[in-house]
């Protein structure tokens, strides 16, 4: 199955900061989920993705190019949506468009019109006047008007309403029909994940924790909550995390099966939440420091 990103043990360092031997690969035609919480490395992958930021060492590889003789070609087949706005602010997107669309040699106006009369966007008001959901419309009408075969898509929710963020996730629904297109979504709202992603890869303090199929990561995964009579030396071991207080344990293991053997009907069993998974792993990496 076709890589439409790989990076290869990448390095990058920052004060206070390291992108460690990084490795991770996005598949053609699905929707990855990039989840962690915030300073671990998300912006940072997605802008050394971009070609943003070189890698201290290691490899990128985008559509199975390389940026240093592929720039060109490369971002001819993405499209970037971002959390803020990108564009001019005293312009209309009419004018934005008429700057933007030289750029791309398979500009569609056809496919831009739909997009401004789906999102209802107007054409001749001035971009400093649009709300954050109309900013996030026009950003990703101009993303898919180039018939962007991979869209890259940071905190594209953040500060939307429940409303346009259903509609939103609907959208990009829509557009994973014919295969031919791939998602890579970076968000802290991990909800919204749970309606459209295929994968989830998870990063925390500048490390590749997983990349799973979302189904996987809900059958490996397990809140598990017990009294703490059941807990020693040997079986707190099992989990990556846990919470104790005086009614008893909660805690989060990556290997249901083997808690079930163990522990039987004597433990209650949830499934997690994304967002449990990125407490109980930062909870499980503090306490390892």
């Amino acid at each position: 199955m076709e890589n439409v990103i790989e990076l290869q043990h990448v390095q990058k360092s920052f004060d206070g900061f390291q992108l460690k031997d990084f490795s991770v690969t996005v598949k053609k035609g699905f929707v990855t989920g990039f989840i962690g919480g915030n300073g671990v490395g998300k912006s940072t992958t997605i802008k050394l993705i971009m070609n943003l930021l070189q890698p201290d060492s290691g490899t990128i590889s985008i559509f199975g190019l390389n940026y240093k003789e592929h720039e060109k070609e490369i971002k001819q087949r993405i499209g970037f949506v971002f959390d803020e706005n990108i564009f001019y602010e005293n312009v209309t997107l009419a004018e934005m468009k008429g700057i933007i669309k030289p750029a791309y040699l398979n500009w569609d106006d056809n496919l831009f019109n739909h997009y401004v009369q789906t999102f209802e966007l107007p054409l001749n008001k001035k971009i400093k006047a649009f709300s954050k959901g109309m900013m996030m419309k026009a950003s990703l009408t101009i993303a898919l008007s180039h018939h962007a075969e991979l869209i890259i898509m940071d905190e594209p929710t953040s500060g939307l309403d429940p409303i346009f963020r259903r509609e939103l996730l609907d959208i990009l629904h829509d557009l994973m029909q014919d295969g031919d297109k791939t998602i890579f979504f970076s968000t802290h709202i991990t909800t919204d994940l749970d309606r459209i992603a295929d994968y989830i890869t998870f990063i925390h303090n500048g490390e590749h924790i997983f990349t799973k199929e979302f189904y996987k990561v809900e059958e490996e995964y397990a809140i598990v909550k017990g009294g703490m009579e059941l807990l020693d030396g040997d079986t707190e071991q099992e989990f990556i995390a846990i919470r104790k207080s005086v009614h008893g344990f909660v805690a989060l293991t990556d290997n249901k099966t083997r808690i079930e053997n163990i522990f039987g009907e004597t433990v209650l069993i949830e499934k997690p939440t994304l967002e449990d998974i990125m407490f109980y792993t930062k909870k499980g990496s503090e306490k390892h420091v």
